[in-house]
């Protein structure tokens, strides 16, 4: 399987932590940062597992940090979201099985081995329903389907967990979206605004599996640091 890593970002939201490194590069301990955690781990439970890694800031450090992945770069991160950045992946897009990770997100080892290395026959994203207030990027779904997902959502199911997994046919529709979307000037938002485009104008069906019962993090606040140490030494 593919698995698209989106780390473009300053991550302003932690200075002045990450005034000289990117987050992605925290580390958990002394050896091991969020990215090559993740990696190791998905190498781990897809021994085909191509890794392909979008950077922008900082980019040289990432280049560094681990080995066997496909680079893309983006520019213009400064300016763009998440959108621009898989914009130039959107080759990758093509692929018959793709996973696509904020680069910011740490997960317990036993929900890599049991979903995010499984391919999946519909396109779903990873949500957490047992968090019903100050959620980050919230998501409300009916009768197993997503229905919107938005940061502006004050009433919702649960939180968007930062991972989203596209069987050929997925992947291919949101490549089409993404080239859309940008062309049309808005390389500003989020990737994701791009599922809840298709959502409305297409019918588009979005599936979700609910990780409640796992612990993650996407690593935004120093609070969020420490919770992502605790998951990476858990056994």
């Amino acid at each position: 399987m593919t698995y698209i890593f989106l780390m473009a970002g300053k991550g302003s939201r932690l200075y002045p932590l990450t005034l000289n490194y990117p987050k992605s590069l925290y580390k958990l301990d002394k050896d091991t940062s969020i990215l090559k955690r993740m990696v190791s781990l998905i190498r781990k439970y897809d021994a085909d597992a191509e890794i392909v890694v979008v950077v922008g800031f900082m980019s040289e450090k990432i280049r560094e940090e681990i080995s066997e992945a496909v680079f893309y770069e983006n520019p213009f991160y400064v300016v763009t979201n998440s959108i621009a950045s898989l914009w130039f992946s959107r080759a990758c897009l093509e692929r018959e099985n793709v996973t696509i990770i904020n680069g910011d997100i740490v997960v317990e080892e036993r929900l890599v081995k049991d979903y995010i290395c499984r391919r999946v026959k519909r396109p779903e994203v990873l949500i957490d329903s047992s968090i019903k207030n100050s959620g980050d990027y919230n998501v409300q779904v009916n009768d197993g389907r997503i229905l919107v997902m938005s940061k502006e959502l004050e009433d919702y199911y649960g939180e968007y967990a930062g991972i989203t997994k596209l069987d050929q046919e997925s992947s291919l529709k949101l490549k089409r979206c993404v080239e859309q979307m940008v062309q049309g000037g808005m390389y500003d938002q989020w990737y994701e605004n791009a599922l809840v485009q298709m959502i409305f104008n297409e019918d588009f069906q979005l599936y979700y599996k609910d990780i409640r019962e796992y612990r993650w993090t996407e690593v935004d606040c120093v609070s969020d640091m420490l919770l992502a140490k605790q998951i990476h030494m858990q056994r």
